[in-house]
């Protein structure tokens, strides 16, 4: 009778209801890539198929939720949901509301953000910075999300600008801060291979694509990464392309194949110092191999 064992208390399930799914899109709008310096209306093509796929995205469920980051060079800033107070949209043409305030409100505010860049120098964009940006929003979101409920983040980077070796330890500490947090970074480049970017897919388990043709734009992010990454297994998507995990030294901030690496700091160089220039640590120069003599046969 003492030995009566009570049945154990099940943890409430998350249903497909609870579950929330956040997208938050980074657009790279530097003006000083390729294809936006070949084709000055090529920013508008890019912008309407983001904003098309933005939609989508929050046409699969009722609960999913939406950001949109501009990424310039010298500043990143949402542009949707805007610091501002939202606009008061009505429907045209039978336009959901919803949509057409994503439209509206991205459009203006990213045509705030150009209209404000007033300098001419040629400067990189702040992907890394962006990223970091997104990451604290879904940090937010998380801690006041509504209780039982689950949140599914991930973020999406299209880009036409090269690799920025500059920012290598940036890149790195945000691909493995969203590893952490289990957010999944996608990555669509537009003109060049970005090899630091597809190294943080690979870290946080999501997709990189390179988008053989703008022109097709919309078509490749609705397929690709429209999909839930649990719903990407079972479909037949591009196969995933060789990671380059080449690392960038501290000293020319350029990728290389081989270098030295400090074993206090583990701070790379391609050259050999004898301090290191992150952790001032002293190391001993190298001298020439000693050469053992060789020794005499003796003759009998």
């Amino acid at each position: 009778m003492n030995n009566i064992e009570l049945p154990a208390e099940k943890e409430p399930e998350i249903t497909s209801a609870d579950e929330i799914s956040l997208l938050v899109v980074i657009l790279d709008t530097n003006p000083t890539q390729k294809m936006l310096r070949d084709k000055q209306n090529q920013l508008t093509n890019i912008v309407d198929s983001v904003v098309a796929f933005s939609n989508s995205h929050l046409m699969q469920k009722a609960q999913n939720k939406l950001a949109v980051m501009a990424c310039h060079s010298k500043t990143s800033q949402f542009i949707y949901p805007g610091a501002k107070k939202p606009l008061d949209v009505r429907q045209v043409d039978g336009q959901y509301e919803a949509f057409l305030l994503v439209e509206k409100t991205v459009k203006q505010n990213l045509a705030e953000l150009l209209a404000s860049e007033s300098s001419t120098a040629v400067t990189e964009s702040l992907l890394a910075g962006a990223i970091a940006m997104a990451l604290c929003y879904i940090a937010r979101l998380q801690r006041t999300k509504p209780p039982g409920s689950k949140l599914n983040s991930r973020i999406l980077v299209v880009s036409g600008s090269g690799d920025s070796a500059s920012q290598y330890m940036n890149y790195m500490n945000v691909f493995f801060t969203a590893q952490k947090l289990n957010v999944v970074l996608d990555v669509c480049a537009l003109d060049q291979h970005l090899s630091l970017l597809q190294q943080g897919c690979d870290i946080t388990g999501g997709m990189y694509l390179k988008v053989p043709q703008i022109t097709a734009l919309l078509q490749f992010l609705l397929w690709v990464f429209l999909p839930e990454p649990p719903i990407r297994e079972k479909l037949v998507l591009p196969p995933p392309v060789k990671v380059d995990y080449r690392a960038a030294c501290f000293c020319h901030r350029e990728l290389i194949d081989i270098g030295f690496v400090c074993s206090v700091c583990l701070s790379i160089f391609c050259k050999f110092s004898p301090i290191c220039t992150t952790c001032h640590m002293v190391f001993k120069i190298p001298g020439p191999l000693a050469v053992k003599p060789k020794k005499r046969k003796l003759k009998l």
